[in-house]
């Protein structure tokens, strides 16, 4: 592979996702000549961070051409990786998926990736990513696909077994748990690394260990937790002492997966908040674009927890790179959970491609309680992909989150009426 390349983004008119490439962008330092093609359906959002794009490019003298265009397909022609970070309606829809189902009794905690919010994020976003896969099997038949969507492991899965498109999905749950970890054993997060295998947002972390010496950290975080303020991420800690590993990433997160779930908390996501903060940061890069403030120093620096820019400079420069995790097609990676299904494990990247790492079975119990979920997204899968509403009932009735018949019933409807113009099949 040559050492440039156009590197597409969908979904550039959000600022989360789209600064954190920036910065990495730049402070990765070698992507000197490549094309970074924005893409976006809201054309306002897409010349905001495009103009961000330029503006920082041009202060930190790093040398990459930015395009913009709302012609996704225009963009994806001869592109050499594509990035992935858009959602439908993100708020609005996901808002009605934890709304609905708390209206008929259902317990969710954040209702995106597991429960029946995580059901409809599903079957209404599968669709759209099927579009952009089949047009990079037509145009870029030879660029991976690395997508930051949400529910990862299902759009993953689905992509993985109905497509020819090389996929993966990266999330930034293990240093989230890496910082409930360095918490409670009181030391630096950098200092400190773990090996984590599982699903999506539900891994077990296998080892953790001191970065320089390989010390074993697991003996002090078991004696440190038990004296650890109770109201800390309660949930996960219950089943790091029931189950002996901890899991990732959060409380709000895995308890997504769980019937009893909502014990770590039910308030689900702070959309308000979420709004608000969105208002604020649009009005920060406004400004810097204006010149009324300067850049902030942490924009030029690399961001916190994000890994696809690394992903593409280890296979655009041959670059082996060990990659903390990754979102991948199972086939024996966890050779205790089913081939057919999205696993999160470490990986190597080169320029021969992306390298799932074994860290071998998981313990019993632990793979007995990921089994659970599994079975959930293999069949949302195929209700997104199918455009089934039948399936879809059945995926409700084998969620842990749902506790009744008629409420299930009652939501499918409900979600599926609402939802019903971003359902269609894929297959």
């Amino acid at each position: 592979m040559a050492n440039t390349a156009k590197i597409v983004l969908i979904g550039a008119g959000g600022a989360a996702f789209t600064l954190s490439l920036l910065q990495d962008l730049i402070a990765e330092g070698d992507f000197d000549g490549c094309t970074l093609t924005m893409v976006d359906t809201d054309a306002e959002a897409l010349g905001r961070m495009a103009d961000l794009a330029t503006r920082l490019f041009a202060q930190s003298g790093t040398r990459i051409a930015v395009e913009r265009t709302t012609d996704r397909r225009a963009a994806l022609d001869g592109a050499g990786f594509v990035v992935n970070t858009a959602a439908i309606r993100r708020n609005a829809l996901w808002r009605q998926d934890f709304e609905i189902p708390k209206k008929h009794g259902i317990r969710q905690t954040l209702g995106e990736n597991g429960g029946p919010g995580g059901l409809f994020f599903t079957l209404r976003t599968m669709p759209l990513i099927f579009d952009f896969a089949r047009d990079i099997e037509e145009l870029c038949p030879g660029a991976p696909l690395l997508n930051l969507s949400n529910p990862e492991s299902r759009l993953v899965l689905g992509l993985s077994k109905y497509t020819r498109v090389k996929t993966l999905g990266l999330c930034h749950g293990i240093f989230l748990a890496r910082w409930f970890i360095c918490r409670i054993l009181g030391r630096p997060e950098a200092d400190t690394d773990l090996r984590a295998a599982g699903l999506n947002h539900f891994q077990w972390v296998t080892a953790i260990r001191d970065r320089a010496t390989g010390a074993d950290l697991y003996p002090l975080l078991r004696e440190r937790e038990t004296a650890h303020d109770p109201a800390f991420t309660p949930l996960v800690r219950t089943l790091f002492r029931t189950f002996g590993l901890w899991p990732t990433c959060s409380d709000d997160h895995t308890g997504e997966y769980l019937a009893y779930g909502w014990e770590g908390g039910e308030h689900g996501f702070d959309f308000d908040g979420d709004d608000r903060g969105r208002e604020e940061f649009r009005a920060r890069i406004e400004g810097v674009l204006a010149g009324t403030i300067p850049a902030p120093e942490e924009w030029f620096r690399h961001s916190w927890g994000e890994r696809a820019v690394q992903v593409i400079g280890a296979m655009l420069h041959n670059r082996p790179r060990f990659i903390e995790s990754g979102v991948v097609y199972n086939r024996g990676v966890i050779p205790n959970l089913p081939a057919d299904l999205a696993v999160e494990v470490p990986l190597t990247v080169d320029a021969a491609g992306i390298h799932p790492v074994s860290l071998g079975p998981l313990p019993d119990a632990c793979a007995k309680l990921l089994l659970q979920q599994a079975s959930v997204q293999q069949i949302a899968v195929e209700a997104a992909v199918r455009g089934s509403k039948e399936l879809a009932m059945q995926a409700l009735l084998l969620d842990p989150v749902i506790h009744s018949t008629a409420a299930a019933k009652a939501i499918l409807d409900e979600l599926w009426e609402i939802n019903a113009p971003y359902i269609r099949p894929c297959v």
